[in-house]
């Protein structure tokens, strides 16, 4: 299937985005809570109403609704869910909205995203796109790598500043009964590198602070990284997909770490390190089980095989 770079196929709509926009440039410690701008939002969901084809849906309705009932009845809610575009956060909440009854719109409008700079900084247009939905900013740990010596101290001083923020923050939203929804890859999964779907050690410390959880999987999408310009999202290949998102059970976050943690008596590696192992092996696995019914839908609905590694 024919794919069209994301600034060819929708240049024409940056110039309302960019009217729309209001999120801030550059993030500090005194602007790491960002409130939806749904003004931009129809934007984002006539591009998918554009793109995602017959027979997308989402699965596992009702755990979705488990999960909403837990926050709603006082439990700290955690989303972890796999990260392929820029596409994933829109698409989850366009379809909790269309598929998931009153129930699904409630838990899109709680939904609160961890989010990087890069969103904010690196282009007016990919920001526009991104404050479409509620986040909490943070600075990835990973952005310090490759840095001189002089570099590191000022940026992590920087960082130190937002994240401590952003913590408070993300603990604001939690007492609110706000759940967060937290990529535990940190970054976009590029096919043929598995090191981009390997879950970063901070994933531990999510769960220790909240009380539930579900996973989500995706399988499908219609917004894919540009091998030619990986680095650059406005030249992200827009790709008309049939996309299943499914919810697992609700779990206990406690429960799931101890358990693996009880495993790990005499181990002397970096425990943290394989209780985020853990929650990549249940992504997977949630990915897995619906795998071979989206290479199903989608063939009989385009008459192609699936072209791409989606994992």
């Amino acid at each position: 299937m024919e794919t069209i770079p994301l600034k060819d196929k929708y240049g024409y709509m940056f110039a309302d985005l960019a009217k729309l926009g209001k999120a801030a440039s550059v993030i500090d410690e005194t602007n790491v809570y960002q409130e939806a701008n749904k003004s931009t939002r129809p934007l984002l969901d006539k591009m998918l109403e554009e793109n995602l084809l017959p027979g997308t849906k989402l699965e596992g309705i009702e755990n979705f609704k488990d999960f909403l009932a837990q926050i709603k009845n006082g439990k700290r809610g955690l989303i972890l869910m796999e990260h392929y575009s820029n596409m994933d956060l829109p698409a989850i909440c366009y379809l909790l909205e269309r598929d998931g009854g009153e129930e699904g719109k409630e838990l899109s409008e709680k939904i609160v995203a961890i989010a990087g700079m890069k969103l904010n900084e690196e282009n007016p247009m990919v920001r526009s796109w991104a404050e479409a939905f509620t986040r909490v900013v943070i600075y990835p740990s990973r952005s310090l790598a490759n840095l001189s010596e002089e570099e590191r101290e000022v940026e992590e001083s920087k960082s130190r500043k937002i994240n401590m923020a952003s913590m408070r923050a993300m603990d604001k939203c939690k007492r609110e009964g706000k759940p967060i929804l937290v990529f535990p890859a940190g970054t976009r999964y590029r096919p043929g590198k598995p090191e981009t779907k390997k879950g970063v050690r901070e994933i531990d410390s999510y769960l220790r602070m909240f009380d539930v959880m579900i996973f989500i999987s995706t399988n499908g999408n219609c917004l894919r990284i540009n091998p030619e310009k990986p680095e650059d999202m406005l030249a992200d290949l827009i790709h008309p997909d049939t996309v299943i998102m499914a919810a697992s059970p609700v779990m206990e976050c406690k429960k799931f770490r101890n358990d693996i943690l009880a495993t790990l008596e005499d181990y002397e590696g970096d425990k943290k390190v394989v209780v985020v192992d853990k929650v990549m092996e249940e992504l997977d696995k949630l990915h897995n089980q619906y795998r071979a019914e989206y290479e199903r839908v989608y063939k009989e609905t385009t008459g192609e095989d699936v072209d791409i590694d989606q994992g």
